[in-house]
């Protein structure tokens, strides 16, 4: 994760002499099939849009989704092209716009060219709206996840040399500016024999995660599986000589988790060429980073995408350096071998993600459209720290939770393993206490759609999900009001809960936690649609007690 207090090339570049191509380009409101290109599909009517290649001329590489934009290769670029080109000829013969169009050819190929490094093995093509709502099903389904970040940082755990530093426990080579020399001694002594990848599993299950983002390398460009890119991974440099990824793959399919992991694509500071280590090697300025790119952090990712089964999204993180180009080059990358998995938007410049990831621990204030995502620490930290004690509760995680999903967005959650590969127990105990409320009430976040109020987000009592996801007054639907403060008792002690701006006819109303769902008195008046319902005199749950209500 990023700090809480900051955060010999081998590509052909573009032709000098192309910016006033793209310029008429943009002119006659065509978009280059070259670099940077956010928009890959088709206009629902393809003759809609001059120089869009007819279909025949797609041809579909072996890795091509069926119902899907065929992925375009190189040598399909050229054909939209010239295909482009003589479109382009015709329309502007009478114009006597040749040279125009000739210009426009050239700047097309050019940035085919200058797409992708050479001996890449990247099909480029960038999924369409359709494919990227189809790639989010299970996303907008499962709305919490498991965030594991650990590695060498876990054993000093905020400390070096006798000396404690404030910062977040991964960033300590960082903070205490260790040498490189001096931090791969780490490696050496990293035998975690408490690691077990179905007890990670297991306690993603048991907490009600339906997906599980691990850390396979950080900024310290040690790598959590076992590369053939570099031997700096958990496999060749330690006496441990495991593969906690591939651990984690079947135990994940075991336990019915998504798996999913985080890599750090910029910032490395193992690496001469990589981002921000500034005390071993050269100012990022001065670096070769597209060596380091090309070398190690493509083939890590493609190794990754290639080795351990389905996907379902990778987290990147601190793109430093990451221009639109170069961000191409990975979302390429991914599209090729698995089309179907998530990036995240801290990829880099370009605008190629799938979902949004909000900034660390950043909970937004209001409702938000489209796909997005928290990351939380658990305590403090990400990475293990032994002075961290600073716990949130069940009751504070619960709350994150309901509030994330009413607004629309995903929670992923961090627990920070320790050196030896045990996840702390306060961290097991929170989770577990959450996911049995989940058990009595998950029918109220999993797939859950976003508030139909609003007035609510500026205070803490309550909030509401909806089901199904889309649903709307007037239709026929489920509202879950969350009730995190039991109503006081009013006149003649009887506890109610009411809330204005409910429109249509009301079918019944109980609380979730009540396995019978006995039905609760209530009534809709007007004006103002002011629904009252009448509850029993004791919550359903001390973390958020769930008042359904059906409405036809």
């Amino acid at each position: 994760m990023k700090s809480l207090a900051r955060r010999k090339t081998g590509f052909q570049p573009v032709m000098a002499d192309s910016a006033s191509c793209l310029s008429a380009i943009a002119t006659i409101g065509w978009k280059p099939v070259g670099r940077d290109r956010q928009d890959a599909s088709p206009p629902a009517n393809e003759s809609a849009r001059p120089g869009w290649p007819c279909p025949s001329q797609l041809s579909l590489t072996p890795n091509a989704v069926p119902g899907t934009m065929p992925v375009r290769t190189p040598d399909t670029r050229i054909h939209e092209s010239i295909y482009l080109f003589t479109r382009l000829i015709t329309m502007m013969k009478s114009l006597n716009f040749a040279a125009t169009a000739m210009c426009l050819l050239i700047a097309a190929l050019a940035g085919s060219a200058g797409a992708l490094p050479p001996d890449s093995s990247i099909a480029p093509g960038v999924p369409g709206a359709g494919v990227v709502a189809a790639k989010l099903k299970w996303f907008d389904e499962a709305k919490y996840g498991l965030f594991i970040n650990w590695g060498l940082y876990s054993m000093p755990a905020g400390e070096w040399q006798g000396k404690k530093y404030g910062g977040i426990g991964e960033w300590l080579m960082h903070d205490a500016k260790i040498p490189v020399k001096e931090y791969e001694e780490l490696a050496k002594q990293f035998n975690p024999q408490k690691f077990d990848a179905g007890e990670w599993a297991q306690l993603a299950e048991d907490a009600g995660m339906k997906y599980l983002v691990f850390d396979c390398k950080h900024h310290d460009g040690f790598a959590l599986f076992h590369s053939a890119v570099s031997k700096y991974n958990c496999y060749d440099a330690t006496p441990w000589q495991r593969d906690p990824m591939k651990e984690l793959q079947t135990a994940c399919s075991k336990h019915n988790i998504k798996l999913c992991f985080y890599y750090s694509q910029a910032t490395d500071w193992h690496e001469p060429n990589g981002g921000m280590n500034n005390w071993d090697f050269k100012p990022d300025k001065e670096k070769d980073f597209d060596q380091y790119l090309r070398d190690k952090s493509l083939p890590q990712v493609k190794e990754l995408l290639t080795n351990y089964g389905p996907i379902g999204l990778i987290w990147f993180d601190v793109p430093v350096m990451m221009t639109a180009e170069r961000s191409k080059w990975f979302a390429d990358l991914v599209h090729s071998i698995q089309p179907a998995t998530l990036i995240n938007s801290r990829l880099g410049a370009g605008n190629l993600h799938d979902y949004q990831s909000m900034g660390d621990n950043e909970i937004p204030n209001k409702v938000l459209a489209g796909a997005w995502e928290t990351a939380a620490t658990i305590n403090d930290t990400w990475g293990y720290k032994t002075a961290d004690h600073n716990w949130k509760q069940p009751d504070n995680i619960t709350f994150k939770l309901v509030d994330i999903v009413s607004k629309g967005g995903n929670y992923l959650l961090n627990v920070g393993p320790t050196g030896d590969g045990s996840i702390p127990q306060p961290s097991q105990d929170i989770l577990r206490r959450v996911g049995k409320w989940l058990k009595v009430s998950g029918e109220a976040i999993y797939g859950a759609g976003r508030t139909p109020f609003g007035d609510e987000l500026a205070k803490s009592d309550w909030r509401c999900t909806v089901q199904p996801a889309d649903w709307t007054w007037g239709k026929p639907g489920k509202l879950y009001f969350h009730l995190f403060k039991w109503p006081a008792a009013g006149d003649g002690a009887v506890r109610k809960f009411e809330v204005a701006g409910v429109r249509g006819k009301l079918k019944k109303s109980y609380l979730l936690a009540d396995p019978e769902h006995k039905p609760l008195q209530m009534e809709l008046s007007a004006p103002g649609g002011v629904l009252t319902a009448i509850l029993p005199q004791n919550a359903g749950d001390d973390l958020d007690s769930v008042l359904c209500v059906e409405v036809e």
